[in-house]
């Protein structure tokens, strides 16, 4: 088996099935490659109704996977990965993709000759875009504490100041180096994985894959970014947290998975730096805004959360 791609449902027996219907089309390019979709303790209909869709399209390509319990993304995937890897069958490759995702023509195998062409590489991750191609935000640098304080503070001069640690500079015209991309449509080499292990299960939701990233960036492996490879990306129709309408208050996974990144990667101190710098910029923005009378658009309570699941409140347990 060239590719395995992983597919977690959690309660998105459609979504994941259109995502299917759009691979149809490219395993008729690619008969070595298998897709394995992980219910996650859905506890509805989910997997029958993946399983009777699968049947009646005869998409022998397909299986599915009943997980146990619903330990989050990083756990689901692991699953299938974990299975194949000790399998007769071993992938060369392994594509991560969300569930609320529509593979464009040809997205998979432009991921595959990515890395094909590039030896060094050990990670692509696809352009997403919205359904009318507009692109979305994929190809990052790692979070640090200049990145956390601009972010907070969003004050042009800063933000010039610091461009080289902003997260998120834009979306890429063409192909190239990133730190880390997004995780709703991410090629993965065997070797990464035989190097530095699965997916850290620790992460309920969030951070995981920048976590990966930074991994496999350490054991010598970079990331790329692959426009080439266009995959529509249905923006927090699995999760419901990064919608673009009226934002909701962010999930205390969502805090904690950024706690843990930040202690577990760069130490207590800087994490405890990280804190101090995102709350003191962010109260200095909502006193500007007030001043100047604009309306806040952040998710509800967002300081608080972030006080109450801070490294002060919560401690540095990872």
């Amino acid at each position: 088996m060239k590719l395995l791609i992983v597919i977690v449902n959690y309660r998105t027996p459609q979504l994941t099935i259109d995502c299917l219907k759009s691979l149809a089309a490219e395993g008729s390019r690619t008969a070595a490659w298998r897709v394995v979709v992980v219910d996650n303790a859905s506890g509805d209909d989910s997997s029958a109704r993946i399983r009777t869709a699968a049947a009646d399209a005869r998409w022998s390509w397909v299986d599915v996977i009943d997980a146990p319990r619903n330990g989050g993304f990083a756990y689901g995937n692991n699953l299938a990965i974990r299975a194949a890897l000790a399998s007769t069958e071993t992938p060369e490759y392994v594509l991560l993709l969300n569930s609320d995702t529509v593979v464009r023509p040809g997205a998979v195998a432009a991921l595959v000759r990515s890395l094909e062409a590039r030896p060094d590489v050990g990670l692509v991750g696809s352009r997403l875009e919205d359904p009318d191609g507009t692109p979305q935000a994929s190809s990052f640098r790692f979070p640090s504490v200049a990145s956390e304080f601009a972010e907070a503070l969003r004050l042009g001069v800063v933000d010039k100041l610091l461009r080289r640690k902003i997260v998120f500079a834009g979306v890429p015209a063409e192909a190239g180096p990133s730190d880390w991309v997004a995780g709703a449509s991410l090629l993965v080499r065997k070797s990464v994985f035989d190097a530095i292990g699965l997916l850290d299960e620790d992460y309920f939701l969030y951070y995981e894959e920048t976590d990966f990233c930074l991994r496999a960036a350490r054991a010598g492996f970079p990331c790329w970014y692959e426009p080439a490879s266009r995959v529509v990306h249905l923006v927090g129709a699995s999760s419901g947290v990064t919608q673009r309408t009226e934002p909701k208050r962010r999930p205390s996974y969502w805090f904690d998975s950024r706690r843990r990144f930040f202690v577990k990667n760069y130490g207590r101190a800087y994490a405890a730096a990280v804190d101090l710098c995102w709350s003191a910029a962010y109260a200095c923005r909502r006193m500007r805004e007030r001043l100047q009378r604009r309306e806040n658009v952040d998710p509800p309570r967002l300081l608080g959360d972030y006080l109450r699941h801070s490294v002060f409140v919560r401690g540095f347990g990872t």
